[in-house]
């Protein structure tokens, strides 16, 4: 039924209702309060205090407007009741003015409380005006906040959700009556009434979370479904045992060993040809990690593992186990990067890892010239090549594999749900997927996101390792921060400099490399080697600065981001980032990690002018700890969860009521639910699930349109 049809509605309130999207008496009832306000026990304005989220109700006394410089407008309007007063503040909405002058009573204000020297304040406050019909309602009980567009009133939008809870008992329940009694869940009627008019915040409360339940159930069974399926696809059963132990590899993986001495050693035991293969001992975390991932690679079903590990924990030497595990049992393997410079990073390491074994490595990236490009994918095609190395090119038409058994995807969030499938289907085998990650993902998001894949998590450094030493400083510290990078380049390090920008911004007043390149290099550093690299560059000039600066030829490297994942510099002890403010916790973990690879005590030095509560949080968790799973957590509170699907980098998440930071009790035990109906109905054919079914497969098609995007 269209809203006009609700009673106290009408056409000319339904256009406001139908600006905002609300169509239809479910669109009404769908759409929850963002917040509620208890009248049943306002404070007078005299108990409130600075910092306090307050709501106040007061008589307007005084309300002024006044234009200052630029142009800008602010309006003051002062609030009084018996205990005292308060000044309300909006600034560039001149059009509040003529709203308040024509308020005949009271109003609600709901804001934060600022100490302003005389007085108290708040700024920019949220407001309502309180009238007869307001006290005739039963003014002391709990109201609903709902979110408002342009043309759209409290007023109406708390009348149309009152109407249309008359309606809410032919609503279709959507959860099995046992399964609500099993989790102690209010009845749909009931919810939909304590939400749009809760009784008691108790009650209101008990509706909230059968709204949050069903919200990650839904997801929660998408990802359950999506594992089960795998279960049931007939993968690669590797042999794995039979690798441990030592036994004869496979026939076909025979021509691997071409000379005398590796063909010596064909049934030596896998951990001892690990042992020899690597130039290091692995950690107990790797280790682990190792044999969890062949233990999935035993199995007769294809493998989709998640491994997390924060900056410099080991992710490659596990993949490279992995990798070995594959070839050895006579299967091709596939490593897709996001970035070329890390594509030929992984591939060098790879090639001089696997070198003694035999084993040939080819890199696949879009700038090789046509023919060097053709005779790499006719290696693939008839076997001659073990492993493939590349970017996206290794996923574009025409690449094919012999046998590719296992596919391993770096820095998994730079790549989609059907970017992975279109790599895993470059075969017929159904290979095995490894995906990896440097970026730790707290809890909550690893069982949203990435719930469709088992978890393994590297959280162990390499013995040894230093933490790096990270500050932050103003930029009218930075000739202090010259004169030490200048004292570290002097003991024989490198160091890195890294801008938000390659150019200059009209827009943006922040540090561009292009300057900063000119600046370090004719100025600061005239007398030291200093090199520049970013994204707008050729591939071939980006490959040659990267590989004299790896080389030692420059001294000092000027870049954006472009050197965020991967690249590995071991003599580079100084990281320098410009604006740091302008980056999110995670960028910064990241380039943080770029230094402390090698043997000496590294730093990381943040010029930032932290003007807000945000950046100057941020550059303080960046400066306290250096580990990454804290990192991701506070990146998390202060970003937001982003859409789940992963195409939107803060901000809201595309649940309408659960909030995974709030909520992590109710995810985690919507996730044990899912998976007990899962075991129990596969595919929810029972007709009891059939609403919520319906709901799984659009929320499974929209990620899926979404990962391909």
């Amino acid at each position: 039924m269209e809203v006009q049809f609700l009673k106290g509605i009408g056409p000319r309130l339904a256009a406001g209702l139908k600006k905002a999207g609300l169509n239809t008496v479910g669109d009404v009832l769908w759409r929850f309060p963002r917040r509620y306000e208890d009248r049943t026990n306002l404070p007078p304005i005299s108990q409130t205090t600075p910092g306090q989220v307050a709501t106040i109700r007061g008589a307007i006394a005084r309300v002024e407007s006044r234009t200052v410089r630029g142009g800008r407008t602010i309006l003051t309007a002062t609030v009084k009741d018996p205990t005292g007063q308060i000044t309300l503040v909006w600034f560039n909405q001149p059009w509040i003015k003529r709203q308040l002058e024509n308020a005949a009573g009271e109003i609600i204000a709901f804001g934060v409380v600022k100490d302003a020297g005389r007085n108290y304040e708040m700024s920019n406050p949220e407001w309502e005006i309180v009238d007869d019909e307001d006290e005739s309602e039963d003014f002391a009980r709990i109201f609903p906040v709902y979110p408002l567009t342009d043309g759209l009133q409290q007023r109406t939008a708390r009348k149309a959700a009152e109407s249309s809870l008359m309606f809410a008992d032919i609503a279709p329940e959507t959860l099995p009556a046992g399964f609500r009694r099993k989790y102690q869940m209010p009845d749909l009627r009931m919810a939909l009434e304590q939400m749009h008019r809760p009784e008691s915040e108790p009650m209101r409360r008990r509706a909230r979370e059968r709204f949050v339940f069903e919200e990650f159930l839904v997801l929660q069974l998408g990802l359950a479904m999506r594992r089960a399926e795998t279960e049931l696809e007939i993968g690669i059963a590797f042999p794995i045992t039979q690798l441990i132990r030592g036994e004869e590899a496979s026939p076909e993986s025979t021509h691997l060993f071409g000379s005398q001495e590796a063909a010596a050693r064909q049934g030596e035991p896998l951990w001892e040809q690990i042992r020899r293969m690597m130039p290091f001992e692995l950690t107990g975390a790797q280790k682990r990690v190792v044999e969890e991932i062949w233990s999935d690679m035993g199995r007769p079903h294809p493998m989709n593992r998640l491994v997390q590990g924060d900056v410099g924990s080991g992710k490659t030497a596990v993949a490279a186990c992995a990798i070995l595990a594959a070839i050895r049992s006579g299967y091709q393997a596939a490593l897709m990067a996001p970035t070329e410079i890390l594509a030929e990073q992984h591939a060098r390491n790879l090639t001089k890892l696997f070198a003694p074994l035999n084993i040939r490595v080819d890199l696949l990236v879009g700038k090789h010239a046509a023919k060097e490009k053709k005779e790499a994918m006719r290696r693939l095609a008839t076997g001659e090549s073990h492993l493939a190395v590349g970017t996206h090119a290794l996923i574009q038409e025409g690449v094919q594999f012999h046998k590719l058994g296992l596919a391993v995807v770096d820095e998994q969030h730079r790549f989609g749900v059907l970017q992975r499938k279109a790599l895993r289907d470059k075969s017929d085998t159904n290979p095995d997927v490894l995906v990896m990650t440097a970026t730790p993902i707290p809890r909550t998001l690893t069982m949203t996101v990435y719930g469709d894949l088992d978890l393994s998590v590297i959280d162990e450094l390499p013995p040894g390792r230093k933490p790096i030493k990270t500050h932050w400083k103003r930029p009218s510290e930075r000739e202090s921060v010259y004169a030490g990078v200048r004292k570290m380049i002097e003991q024989g390090r490198q160091a890195f400099f890294v801008c938000p920008l390659v150019g200059e911004s009209e827009k943006l007043n922040v540090q561009a490399a292009e300057d900063l390149f000119y600046r370090l290099s004719t100025e600061v550093y005239a007398d030291l080697k200093v090199g520049l690299l970013h994204g707008q560059m050729k591939p071939k000039d980006k490959d040659t600065v990267m590989d004299q600066f790896r080389a030692g030829d420059f001294h000092i490297l000027v870049s954006t981001t472009v050197i965020e994942v991967g690249v590995d510099v071991p003599n580079a002890s100084v990281m320098v980032i410009e604006d740091a403010n302008r980056f999110g916790l995670a960028q910064l973990h990241q380039l943080r990690g770029r230094v402390g690879r090698g043997d000496y005590q590294s730093f990381c030095i943040l010029i930032a002018d932290a003007t807000n509560e945000d950046s100057r949080k941020r550059m303080e968790v960046m400066v306290e700890t250096t580990d990454g799973f804290r990192i991701a957590e506070e990146d998390l509170r202060l970003r937001g969860p982003g859409v789940i699907a992963g195409t939107q980098q803060s901000g809201n998440s595309d649940f309408k009521i659960a909030d995974i930071l709030q909520d992590g009790r109710q995810l985690e035990i919507a996730r044990q639910a899912a998976m007990q109906v899962i075991e129990q109905d596969p595919k929810l054919e029972n007709p009891e699930w059939a609403i919520i079914r319906e709901k799984v497969l659009a929320r499974r098609s929209d990620m899926a349109v979404i990962a391909l995007s």
